[in-house]
């Protein structure tokens, strides 16, 4: 199967009407729910093909989402913050989901904000940023040029956890972006008392390192897994194949760098396919796969899996 043929129309849908909007209020006036691409078989989506949607209103600040996969299980976009950019909230657009979230900055220098606590932190390319379900955030890109982010979140949209969930919660008509608890108790040297953060900086540092398949040759960090969501940045080396691997769920992944080759179990043709910075993947419920390099530079890739990663030895089917 070529990227062309399995991105095709047959496997897709792009439809907006979704349970999301029954499920809960009706939405604001303005608000405008984001397609939902998802498949019904294993796909490669190019770069090229993504979903486009804009989001957000004059007052929140309009963001240029492309959207790689929304399945029954998981959501998974690439989200740009142009030069001196923002996104905030509006009545429209409530930034305050019932969903675990990782934002990795691919590219970029974004400070992130809870205007609910007031609590503000700085994430820079190759980082990520976690939280949990009801935890409002703003952005704002503090770099020369566009940020770009990847998102994963689950609970996904189409289970009623965006838009829907955001207006049953209460407007926030105050914004703090700053933490007052903090001044005459910051003394360098001495420790300090540390209060449980909602938005959480996770660096490489912090990864909890596995190595998936039965070769040797995908070593994954894991950035966040929470009974919803797994996410995990891996690192391909040589030119061997990882051996089959499978989740507990749909998983859907990013490049980051290199050459990532990516084989289906059950495909058709040559079975297995190029993937470059920016391509993406879906990987449904069941469904089985393997990844090995392509170049003589290691291939560099996100993964998230919902609601289970438990990546583990398979046969093929």
């Amino acid at each position: 199967m070529s990227p062309r043929e399995v991105t095709g129309s047959e496997g897709r849908t792009r439809s907006a009407e979704t349970k999301e909007l029954s499920s809960g209020s009706a939405p604001a006036a303005g608000y405008r729910p984001s397609p939902r691409p998802t498949f019904d078989h294993p796909a490669v989506i190019p770069k090229s093909g993504t979903t486009r949607h804009i989001w957000g209103d004059e007052e929140s600040g309009e963001i240029l989402d492309d959207i790689y996969v929304s399945s029954n299980k998981i959501h998974q976009l690439l989200f740009e913050i142009p030069i001196g950019g923002q996104f905030t909230h509006s009545p429209s657009f409530r930034t305050v989901f019932g969903a675990d979230e990782v934002l990795y900055v691919v590219e970029g220098n974004v400070v992130f904000a809870d205007p609910e606590t007031g609590e503000v932190v700085r994430v820079g390319t190759g980082e990520s940023l976690f939280f949990r379900p009801g935890t409002w955030h703003h952005a704002f890109n503090w770099a020369g040029y566009p940020a770009r982010v990847l998102e994963f979140f689950a609970p996904p949209p189409v289970t009623g956890t965006s838009g829907a969930y955001a207006q049953l919660r209460p407007l926030l008509e105050d914004r703090r972006y700053r933490d007052s608890s903090v001044l005459a108790n910051q003394i360098p040297g001495t420790p300090q008392r540390r209060v449980p953060r909602r938005l959480v900086v996770v660096r490489e540092s912090e990864y909890w390192w596995q190595l998936d398949g039965t070769s040797g040759v995908v070593l994954s960090g894991i950035i966040a897994s929470t009974p919803h969501l797994t996410v995990a940045r891996s690192e391909v080396r040589g030119h061997r194949w990882s051996g089959w691997l499978a989740h507990g769920g749909d998983s859907s992944g990013y490049v980051l760098s290199g050459v990532l080759v990516l084989r289906v179990s059950g495909g058709s043709d040559r079975g297995w396919h190029e993937l470059t910075p920016g391509d993406g993947f879906f990987i449904p419920e069941g469904s089985q796969y393997q990844v090995r390099n392509g170049t003589s530079r290691n291939a560099v890739y996100l993964a998230g899996a919902a609601p289970s990663y438990s990546a583990e030895q398979c046969s093929p089917a």
